[in-house]
């Protein structure tokens, strides 16, 4: 699995966060999406895929 977001499109909602606290984080000055791993083991897959789901501006892609 690889995974990529795109800070311009965050909208620093934090839904990735709740969903896959594991692999996404939170800039401190302004709620920017910030990806902790871009290729978290499998055991997270399922976190991951919901956190794109729910990501109201569709910034993170996931590939695999």
């Amino acid at each position: 699995m690889k995974v990529t977001v795109d800070q311009d499109k965050c909208v620093a909602s934090g839904q990735c966060v709740m969903a896959a606290m594991e692999v996404f984080d939170q800039r401190d000055e302004d709620g920017v999406v910030v990806l902790l791993t871009a290729d978290p083991p499998p055991e997270q897959a399922e976190d991951v895929r919901q956190a794109a789901a729910v990501c109201p501006a569709l910034a993170i892609a996931v590939e695999g």
